[in-house]
C-alpha cells in the first residue's frame, strides 16, 4: 500500500490504526469513536475499529443480502466482493483489517469521515434536526455561501435529498419556464433513477425493454476522442453543436418544442469525457433561442474536483453561464444532501404556477451544517489546489504509461477526474473491454479500488476523494503498470506457445490465447456491458488543443 502519511493536508494530523482481525457481532460504537476523536488526534481511531463495526460475518452478510435485497441493487466487484466496515481519508478498510487505496468514490469528497464533517453533523443533531419549513439560521447560511461560489446571476436554491431528485427538480422548473416539455440529452448519459430520469437517460432507457420517449431527443456525446467529430476536425465544438442545432430544427418541424438541453459538465458514466472548447456556448446559444434552458448537471463533478474552478462548467470560460445547475453526491461527504440553483426568473416562474414546493428533509438543519463543514474543508485544506497538483501529477504518470503500454488509447480527465480509455487496437481504437474488467480485479488484489465504465466498460475511472496525495497516484500507478506488464507478457507468451504448435491457425490460436490469459483473471469479464450502468491513431495528438483548456 502506499505509505500512509504522519501529517494530514490542512489542518490536523493523521494516524492509522487498524486493529486485528475482524470477528462476527462486534458493535458499531459510532458515538464512543467520535468521542474518542475529540479527545485526541483530528484523525485517530480507535483499536479493533473493524471489530466494532462488523455485525455479521462475509459469509452471512452475503446470504441476507441476497435475501432481502433487490436482486437488481448491485455490489462493486460483484464475483469477489469486498465487505468494508470502516475508512477514513482515502482509505477504506475490510473485516480483516486489510488497508485499500480508493480511487473511485467521489462521494466521500473531502475524505471519509472527516472528523470536522462529522462533528458538525453530531453537534446540531445533538441540538435540533427538523422540517426545513420551520424557520432556521443554517438553510439560508448555506444557500448564501453556496451562491458566492456561483456566477451573480444563479442565486435561488432549492435543497433536495440527492442527485436524483435535484434532477427531478431541474425538469420541473425548465417546463414550467416556458411551457415547454421536450428535453435533449447527451448519448449515455445517466442523470439519475427516477422514472423522470430514466426517461432522459440513454445509459439506461437503452437497456431491456425501455424505449425512448417521444419527449426526449439524443444528441452525440462530444467525444472527440471515440465520437463522431474527433480531434482530427478542423472544428468539433461547432460540428457537435451543429448536432444539438438539428436536433431542434426537426423537433420543431414536428410541433415540438424545447424546454431544456441538460448534461454533466464532464460526463461520468459516458466515459470520463470532457467537451472541446466553445461547445457548450454553442448549444445553450442555439437552445435559448429556442426558448429553452440550459441544465448543467454537477452532481459528480462540482465543488472543485477539476481543481482550478469551483464548478466544472466555469472550465468553459465565463461567457458561459447555465441558466440552472444541480449538484448532489459529494456535497455532504456521503450525507445525503443535494441542491438545484437557479435564477430568479425561473424561480419567479416556477413560484407563478400556484403549486406550492416543500421537500420535508432538504435543507434540514443537519444537512446545512454538514453542508457547511464540507465548504469550510475544501477551503481550509486547500483541496482545490491539491486537487490541481496532484491530478497534473497523476495524468503525467499515466501519460508515461501509455507511452509504454499499447493497450492505453487516450488519457483524458481535469484535476482529480480522470479516465483510461483502453483500447486493443490504437488504430481502430477498438474498445479493450474483457482488458479492463481484468484490470480492475488484478487491481483489486493489489489493495486498489478502480471500476470501469463508459459505453464499452472499458474507460477505468478515476475520482478519489479529494486529499488524494501524490504518493497515492504513484502507488496507484505503479500497481497498474505491473498489471499491464503481466498481461501484456501473459498475451505474448501464450500467443507465441499457441502459434507454435498450430502455425496454420495463427489468427484464430492468437485470439484464443488473449481469452485464455483474461480468464485467468477478471471474475466479471465475461458480463455484458449492458449489465452494468457502474479510427485515427494519434499516440501525440498534433491537435489535443481542441480539447477544453484549463
Amino acid at each position: 500500500m502506499p505509505p500512509v502519511p504522519s501529517e494530514a493536508q490542512g489542518k490536523g494530523t493523521q494516524r492509522w490504526i487498524t486493529g486485528g482481525k475482524a470477528r462476527c457481532g462486534g458493535s458499531p460504537w459510532a458515538l464512543e469513536e467520535a468521542r474518542r476523536q475529540e479527545r485526541g488526534n483530528i484523525w485517530e481511531r480507535p483499536r479493533h475499529s473493524a471489530t466494532m463495526r462488523e455485525l455479521y460475518c462475509k459469509q452471512d452478510t452475503l446470504a441476507l443480502r441476497r435475501k432481502h435485497i433487490g436482486p437488481s441493487c448491485k455490489v462493486f466487484f460483484a464475483a469477489d466482493p469486498i465487505k468494508i466496515v470502516r475508512a477514513q481519508r482515502q482509505y477504506m478498510f475490510d473485516e480483516k483489517g486489510e488497508q485499500y487505496l480508493d480511487c473511485i468514490n467521489n462521494v466521500a469528497h473531502v475524505g471519509h469521515c472527516h472528523p470536522e464533517v462529522v462533528k458538525a453533523a453530531l453537534k446540531q443533531m445533538e441540538v435540533l434536526n427538523t422540517n426545513s419549513r420551520f424557520l432556521h439560521d443554517n438553510i439560508v447560511e448555506y444557500a448564501k455561501r453556496l451562491s458566492t461560489t456561483l456566477p451573480e446571476k444563479l442565486s435561488v436554491c432549492y435543497f433536495t435529498n440527492s442527485g436524483s431528485e435535484a434532477n427531478d427538480l431541474a425538469l420541473r422548473l425548465a417546463r414550467q419556464f416556458r411551457g415547454h416539455q421536450d428535453v435533449i440529452t447527451l448519448d449515455h448519459a445517466y442523470h439519475g433513477h427516477l422514472s423522470s430520469l430514466i426517461d432522459i437517460s440513454p445509459y439506461k432507457f437503452g437497456k431491456g425493454n425501455a424505449v425512448k420517449k417521444e419527449f426526449v431527443h439524443v444528441a452525440p456525446t462530444p467525444d472527440t476522442y471515440r465520437g463522431k467529430y474527433r480531434e482530427d476536425h478542423e472544428d468539433p465544438a461547432s460540428a457537435y453543436a451543429d448536432e444539438v442545432k438539428k436536433i431542434i430544427e426537426e423537433a420543431h418541424k414536428n410541433g415540438r418544442k424545447i424546454a431544456a438541453f441538460i448534461a454533466e459538465s464532464m460526463q461520468s458514466c459516458g466515459g470520463q469525457i470532457i467537451p472541446p472548447a466553445g461547445y457548450f456556448q454553442k448549444v445553450a446559444e442555439y437552445v435559448r433561442g429556442a426558448g429553452g434552458v440550459f441544465i448543467a448537471d454537477e452532481v459528480q463533478v462540482g465543488f472543485g474536483r477539476v481543481g482550478k474552478h469551483f464548478w466544472s462548467f466555469q472550465m468553459h470560460g465565463e461567457d458561459f453561464v447555465p441558466d440552472i445547475v444541480t449538484m448532489g453526491k459529494p456535497m455532504g461527504n456521503g450525507h445525503p444532501v443535494a441542491c438545484v440553483i437557479t435564477t430568479k426568473e425561473i424561480a419567479e416562474a416556477f413560484s407563478s404556477s400556484g403549486m406550492e414546493y416543500f421537500n420535508t428533509y432538504g435543507g434540514n438543519p443537519v444537512s446545512s451544517a454538514v453542508g457547511l463543514a464540507v465548504l469550510d474543508v475544501i477551503e481550509n485544506e486547500d483541496l482545490q489546489g491539491n486537487a490541481t497538483r496532484v491530478g497534473s501529477y497523476l495524468t503525467e504518470l499515466l501519460n508515461k504509461q501509455k507511452a509504454k503500454h499499447a493497450l492505453i488509447g487516450d488519457i483524458r480527465g481535469v484535476g482529480l477526474f480522470i479516465g483510461i480509455d483502453l483500447v486493443k487496437d490504437r488504430q481502430r481504437r477498438t474498445p479493450a473491454t474483457a482488458e479492463a474488467q481484468h484490470i480492475i480485479y488484478k487491481m483489486k488484489e493489489k489493495r486498489v479500488l478502480l471500476s470501469a465504465d463508459g459505453p464499452h466498460r472499458n474507460v477505468l475511472k478515476i475520482k478519489p476523494p479529494m486529499c488524494f496525495t501524490e504518493e497515492d497516484a504513484k502507488f496507484m500507478v505503479d500497481q497498474l503498470d505491473g498489471i499491464l506488464t503481466a498481461l501484456e507478457e501473459a498475451t505474448r507468451d501464450k500467443t507465441e506457445n499457441m502459434i507454435s504448435e498450430n502455425t496454420p491457425g495463427r489468427t484464430k490460436m492468437t485470439k484464443e490465447a488473449h481469452l485464455a490469459v483474461l480468464s485467468e483473471g477478471a471474475p466479471e469479464q465475461r458480463e455484458r456491458p449492458s449489465q452494468k450502468r457502474n479510427g485515427l491513431s494519434m499516440d501525440k495528438h498534433s491537435l489535443l488543443s481542441k480539447r477544453l483548456k484549463t
